[in-house]
């Protein structure tokens, strides 16, 4: 709901018109629909799926920017704030919109509106019109990150690129596996700002897929693994040269200004730097004990 603020009080955005239309408040977009005189209300559309009006909200600087090319300090005027609440001063403006009947609102006084030849219904007619102008709660039109949106923002994340360690660290001896695991770290804590609500996703390696570098492929574990003795990863070889890498599989938790903590619905990966390596054939030479 649109509220208007005056002095203390809050009251519902008086509008005498039943109607949806297009709301948008800088880069978001929002239906709003008026279901009588003082009430207001999202909704998904109109009736017959036409609307009356289309209607957005303005900043001041804005709207001076789209008319002389620049605006000024007098358009940034400050609005009393409430926790857990998104209240700007803003304009409301609307604008005429062809009716399934072809024809526009008439004016206040009655006057009908000519419309172009050419208009289908649902096409914008004359310019915008500025209603009203206040401080506004706007905050449903600005509701907290969706799972989804903090999953796009955590696929872009820096997460680290775990390093691939084996053993021996040298060369590898045929008969004797290479032990595979990572020290780096395994989870990561992220601060970001979606919209102006404080995210904070906590990303944790979920997955490991070790890429051997030779015909067996790859082994997929849910652990690091570690070094000898307490290894659990590990690998044979045949004699020769061996590129080895390790893919990670990261999930995440966040919450949003503190709220109550809930699963990222999605996972990402990171490649980390390979890591070469031989593998020798071990020769049995047999000597002298008394020499």
């Amino acid at each position: 709901m649109l509220a208007l603020l005056c002095g203390e009080s809050a009251t519902v955005l008086a509008c005498s018109f039943d109607d949806c239309g297009n709301t948008d408040v800088g880069d978001g977009a929002v239906d709003v629909g008026y279901s009588g005189p003082g009430v207001g209300e999202l909704v998904a559309g109109g009736p017959e799926g036409i609307a009356n009006y289309a209607w957005r909200l303005r900043h001041l600087c804005a709207l001076s920017d789209e008319r002389q090319g620049g605006c000024s300090a007098m358009d940034f005027r400050e609005c009393p704030q409430e926790p857990g609440r998104v209240v700007q001063y803003l304009v409301v403006q609307q604008r005429r919109l062809v009716r399934a009947d072809g024809t526009v609102v008439p004016l206040a006084n009655g006057t009908p509106v000519p419309v172009p030849a050419g208009l289908e219904p649902g096409d914008p007619v004359g310019d915008w019109i500025d209603v009203r102008q206040g401080c506004l709660d706007i905050t449903p039109l600005n509701p907290p990150p969706s799972g989804a949106e903090v999953f796009a923002y955590f696929t872009r994340l820096p997460l680290p690129q775990l390093a691939t360690r084996h053993q021996p660290p040298g060369d590898g001896l045929t008969g004797l596996p290479v032990i595979f695991y990572t020290d780096s770290p395994t989870t990561q804590t992220f601060t970001v700002d979606i919209r102006g609500f404080t995210v904070v996703i906590e990303a944790t390696a979920e997955q490991f897929t070790w890429h051997t570098g030779d015909a067996t492929g790859q082994i997929t574990t849910t652990d690091p693994g570690a070094p000898y003795p307490d290894h659990t990863i590990e690998h044979s070889y045949r004699s020769g040269t061996y590129t080895a890498s390790l893919t990670v599989t990261w999930g995440a938790t966040f919450t949003v200004d503190g709220s109550a903590e809930a699963d990222v619905p999605g996972t990402t990966t990171t490649d980390g730097p390979p890591v070469t390596f031989d593998v020798l054939q071990a020769r049995t030479v047999l000597t002298n004990p008394y020499d």
